[in-house]
């Protein structure tokens, strides 16, 4: 039966020692020291101890006493063409000390993005990244910074989570940086949408995963900084966006789902800023949109390229499934009440549950499962979906708290073996889990292998809660379960959001879905098909010699057959196809890496591979720019300070970190709590903006690679 709210509540109490939460932002800027790299050695040869004894860290509390390199903002300029995003991102900091400093961040980007592109301002100098196996590129940062020379690195910390370095920032200089990704644009029951990650939350990482040095530092590679309690001012780390959009039709029902917006332009060729110019980076923003006509003559795209040609297909099923039977179901939903559910979140999560129940037939079963760093089954197994028992589950959704750890695993595992009076391995019954959670976790491996040793008996769908959920683990566990994600961002589009999963989750899939290729032959990802729910579409990217002959997709709808056919030389071209079918490739190696059909070493080695031809950032190769001109001073030290970031809208600052987490009082003894914010929000006082500069930068970035060029001509 359910464990009482006060006992739960105690959970709250252990959290700090019984768990290590990972802190990642958008942007969490750091500054290095010879000394603190010495310390950091040090407390790094206690990381066995920590390992030996299972005590567990709570990193990033309170705000930080100094700001010695004070970021500007974030400046985001988005291009989309057809179905495909093209995404700057800039960030501008200056060094306000009188210190040479190391800078470094975390920055969320799409769990599908490909990031390809590197370029860095540091001063005068014009510094372009290239692609290098990670070792290796590694090593050439760190042989930079040590010899004085600026440097600049970007790593894959997870799909969905990048760091970037810049060594050697010297006192006074102003530093840009700008990364070009590309990411395809979401499509789901008419609706187009993009979505644009500014915040990490907090990721929980178990004690049993900490099993060895190297996953400790796998854990340690997603720690940020101090996260600021958002009750010293909203202004922090602002970030800009302009999205210019080009789908290829007629815009109609234009939505902003969390920002206020101005738009400007003709219905084919938007432009979108943000109404109030910055907004702090606290929670994602997503942009959706629709065709003014009922149906958009879009969904095939091609690319020609030196290495071959590159296709993608959107192959849409029947809209209208609602003459086929409805097979009886054995629902478990599984909720996650958890110390980062706190605040909005958890009203989120308890709303749509609720919800979900109210759609419970007389011939259905169920059961919840609700888990923080402990789990409790409602019922010992699934029940028959009564009004008394649907009235029961009601009340207990409802009295729910977030407290505690967030230990996923055990509440997944628990909702895959419930085979109880729902059916257990009846084949006419289907089996459906609802995951509703933030995934604000570190083991995503872990909970992706679980699924895939359910061998798919029950289909996974996800539910994302708040206002930056995990999405490369919702993604991947509903892409391996065979279900699909859904993200509840706020309150007041609980019924909006669920209303079409639960429309999915009613009506069958089509599965046993199969693609063959006449008159040619393509290289499809990806290699494991899913099954295709209405209003989703299939989305299938291939590589080929020659881009000829016909795409057939068959499957079955019940005991219905269904086949869609597409001419491929009917394909619209597109840029940016060759690096999206690299990264969905890639995706299929971890995906096997995860459900243990490929060994680490030879998943490394074709990750490496894929990541090298295609030019792109992956767990495998990063981007490195160097230098050759040292700038630091020799004797002159290095610093390293870490600037606190932001808070995720929605989460609950002192059921994280505890009332007394934030430090109220610096160093130097002041104890000034509004002298901290304004210490906080202070910008170095200059002719223009953080907009102007990153104009400025760019402009110079343009400058230089047009001398370089010339220069380069001039020589041969």
């Amino acid at each position: 039966m359910p464990q009482s709210s006060a006992n739960r509540r105690a959970f709250r109490h252990a959290l700090i020692p019984a768990a290590m939460l990972v802190l990642a932002a958008p942007v969490a800027i750091a500054i290095q020291s010879t000394a603190a790299v010495a310390e950091g050695t040090a407390q790094g040869s206690s990381s066995e101890q920590e390992l030996a004894t299972g005590t567990l860290l709570l990193r990033g509390q309170g705000v930080a006493h100094s700001l010695p390199a004070v970021r500007l903002g974030t400046d985001m300029d988005v291009t989309v063409t057809g179905q495909i995003a093209r995404v700057r991102v800039t960030q501008a900091f200056r060094n306000t000390s009188d210190r040479w400093m190391e800078a470094s961040y975390l920055y969320p980007l799409p769990q599908d993005g490909a990031v390809d592109s590197l370029k860095m301002v540091v001063g005068q100098r014009v510094i372009v990244g290239r692609i290098q196996p990670r070792e290796k590129a590694r090593a050439a940062y760190e042989a930079a910074r040590s010899s004085g020379r600026k440097a600049g690195l970007v790593e894959q910390q997870r799909p969905n989570m990048f760091s970037t370095s810049v060594a050697n920032v010297g006192p006074g200089e102003t530093v840009l940086i700008s990364i070009e990704y590309q990411a395809p644009v979401a499509q789901a029951n008419g609706t187009f949408s993009l979505r644009l990650p500014l915040v990490v939350g907090p990721r929980y990482t178990p004690p049993h995963t900490l099993t060895s040095s190297a996953a400790a530092d796998d854990a340690r590679a997603v720690t940020a900084a101090p996260v600021l309690d958002p009750a010293l001012g909203p202004n922090q780390n602002p970030t800009s966006i302009s999205v210019h959009l080009s789908p290829g039709f007629d815009v109609a029902n234009l939505i902003s789902r969390y920002h206020k917006i101005d738009v400007a332009g003709p219905n084919d060729n938007r432009t979108v800023r943000l109404a109030e110019a910055t907004v702090p980076a606290d929670r994602d923003f997503v942009l959706e949109w629709r065709s003014a006509s009922a149906d958009p003559t879009l969904g095939l795209f091609a690319q020609k390229t030196a290495s071959g040609d590159y296709v993608m297909a959107s192959i849409a099923p029947p809209a209208n499934l609602d003459g086929l039977p409805r097979p009886p179901r054995e629902m478990v939903f599984v909720i996650d009440n958890s110390g980062s559910m706190g605040g909005a979140s958890m009203e989120e999560a308890k709303a749509s549950l609720v919800h979900a129940l109210g759609t419970l037939r007389p011939q259905d079963h169920f059961n919840v499962i609700r888990f923080d760093d402990t789990m409790t089954r409602l019922f010992e197994h699934s029940v028959a979906a009564t009004p008394d028992q649907v009235a029961l589950a009601t009340r207990f959704a409802q009295s729910l708290e977030a407290q505690g750890g967030t230990e996923m695993l055990p509440a997944l595992q628990a909702a895959l073996e419930d085979a109880g009076t729902g059916g257990g391995n009846d084949p006419d019954i289907l089996r459906q889990i609802v995951f509703l959670t933030d995934g604000a976790i570190s083991n995503e491996r872990e909970m992706m292998a679980a699924i895939g040793a359910d061998g798919g008996r029950s289909h996974v769908f996800m539910v994302g809660i708040g206002s930056a959920p995990n999405d490369f683990l919702m993604e991947r566990m509903s892409t391996i379960g065979g279900g699909v994600y859904t993200h509840v961002g706020a309150p007041g589009e609980v019924a909006a959001k669920m209303m079409p999963l639960l429309d999915v989750l009613s009506h069958p899939a089509v599965r046993d879905l199969s693609v063959r290729v006449e008159g040619g032959a393509l290289d499809l990802t990806p290699s494991r098909l899913p099954d295709v729910y209405a209003g989703r579409p299939l989305v299938l990217v291939g590589r080929a010699d020659k881009l000829t002959g016909t795409l057939t997709v068959s499957g079955r709808i019940g005991d219905r057959p269904w086949e869609r056919r597409v001419d491929l030389a009917a394909a619209l071209p597109s840029p940016a196809i060759e690096k999206l079918w690299a990264r969905r490739r890639i995706t299929d190696v971890e995906a096997d890496r995860a459900l243990g059909k490929l060994e680490d070493p030879r998943a490394d080695a074709e990750v490496e591979r894929i990541g090298m031809e295609s030019g792109i950032v992956t767990s495998r190769t990063s981007l490195v720019a160097v230098d050759e001109t040292p700038s630091r001073p020799a004797g002159a030290r290095l610093s390293r300070e870490e600037l606190p970031i932001n808070l995720p809208a929605g989460w609950d600052f002192d059921l994280l970190f505890g009332q007394d987490a934030v430090q109220a009082a610096p160093k130097d003894g002041s104890g000034d709590l509004a002298a901290m914010q304004a210490q906080a929000l202070e910008l170095p006082q200059t002719a223009t903006g953080f907009l102007g500069l990153i104009g400025k930068g760019l402009a110079l970035m343009l400058a230089g690679l047009t001398g370089l060029a010339l220069l380069r001509r001039r020589a041969a």
